[in-house]
């Protein structure tokens, strides 16, 4: 599962506040002066001479990472350490790497055995502790021929829906006893740190049996009300569908799969909410008429049919989700689509008729359902993020201005702000 995506404070540390820009720093002797005009890129997140990369652990790195509640780490021959702080990269102030040094830093943190798959496969996932700090999600590839690697932080405490401003239906959803829950959006969306929060819920409130496959699991659940077995792909199963396959020979009550990537795995995914389990799932979708359309195109055209039915009998919600910045201050806050699969919805999907699934979804606001569109325009009433920003990231820019300037009933907090 994702990450902290959302950038909020690690082990309780209070939100970090924002500080006025600082004043030039004066030459020093024996320090180069600061350049001037250089080439736009990543800004220097520190001042100073640059440090050595030779000897240097990883740790060392990731140590900043979590101290400036960054959400990435970029390591890559021939470029500084760069981190991802707030949505924005900056670099850390160290000398560029070599091949040789990223290959040697990475190297260090891996099994012989993973080594091996590495240069076989020229890709490697996999998950790291930093002792009694965090975890990190990782994937180690090859880039013009050197080994490179991006690290995810992973909040080492399990948020909660409302520590991630999520909409409260997520948490009624996830006591419905049988049927299928998408979670979707592009990466980096915090897909992963929602399903968490929404697994961590049912762990704490249910007595029920939790399976998660993941790659690699990001979060770990300890058991609470719930028994939850989490299995990773590589060290605990081989794939997404043998894991799933098994796992409805093991008496789940509720099942995470961290991603559907192929047909066999929504398959198994729709044939175990149909067989009366609670199934959580992701999809890289960013509206829920996409995803519909996603799940049934995969399969032959001989197939959809079955599968079209299948899912609108089954189908529970899809909270489609994205990130803003802030309009002030440092975070991010999520913006999403909530569709509820109500008798008129399963009816669309029957009719091949996804097409106006946003318009169902737009006029039932009265029950939770919200587009995207809706949600942006809110989310900017309340000052929370720019108007720039929402028109970035918006469905229908013409439909969203029209939202904006005229206000409908239940539309949102607050007067439009001009």
């Amino acid at each position: 599962m994702t990450d902290n995506p959302y950038n909020t404070p690690q082990n309780g540390a209070p939100p970090v506040q924002p500080q006025a820009p600082a004043a030039p720093p004066m030459p020093q002797p024996g320090m180069a002066p600061p350049q001037q005009g250089a080439a736009p890129g990543p800004a220097p997140a520190q001042v100073g001479q640059p440090k050595p990369l030779e000897d240097l652990h990883i740790d060392e790195l990731l140590h900043i990472v979590v101290d400036k509640n960054a959400s990435d780490l970029h390591i890559c021959a021939h470029s500084e350490p760069i981190i991802r702080e707030d949505g924005e990269l900056k670099r850390l102030n160290y000398e560029k790497f070599t091949p040789q040094q990223t290959q040697r830093m990475l190297y260090e943190i891996i099994t012989d055995e993973n080594i091996q798959k590495f240069e076989t496969t020229l890709e490697l996932d996999f998950s790291y502790a930093l002792p009694r700090r965090a975890r990190f999600r990782v994937n180690i590839y090859r880039e013009k021929g050197a080994v490179a690697a991006a690290f995810r932080l992973i909040a080492s405490k399990i948020p909660t829906t409302k520590d991630l401003n999520l909409p409260p239906i997520l948490e009624t959803l996830t006591e419905r006893p049988r049927g299928l829950v998408l979670v979707t959006g592009p990466t980096g969306s915090g897909k992963s740190t929602s399903l968490a929060a929404m697994i961590n819920y049912i762990n704490m409130n249910s007595a029920v049996h939790i399976i998660t496959i993941e790659d690699p699991i990001e979060y770990l659940h300890p058991h609470k009300q719930s028994i939850i077995n989490q299995r990773e792909l590589g060290g605990d199963t081989k794939s997404f569908n043998n894991a799933l396959r098994a796992s409805l020979r093991e008496d789940p009550d509720v099942l995470l799969v961290g991603e559907m990537r192929d047909t066999e795995t929504i398959h198994l995914a729709i044939t175990a909410a149909e067989t009366g389990h609670l199934v959580f799932a992701t999809l890289h979708t960013n509206t829920a008429a996409e995803s519909i359309d996603r799940m049934i195109d995969v399969f032959p055209p001989g197939q959809q049919e079955q599968v079209r039915i299948q899912l609108s009998n089954n189908l529970v919600a899809i909270i489609s989700q994205q990130l803003l910045p802030r309009a002030s201050g440092p975070g991010r806050v999520p913006a999403n689509e909530i569709m509820i699969a109500t008798p008129a919805i399963r009816n669309l999907i029957r009719e091949a008729k996804t097409h106006q699934i946003a318009s169902m979804i737009q006029t039932s606001g009265s029950i939770g359902m919200t587009t995207m569109d809706q949600c942006l325009r809110d989310l900017y009433n309340r000052g929370l993020v720019t108007l720039d920003e929402i028109m970035a990231r918006c469905v229908n820019a013409e439909e969203l201005k029209k939202m904006i300037s005229t206000q409908t009933p239940g539309s949102g907090a607050g007067a439009p702000r001009r």
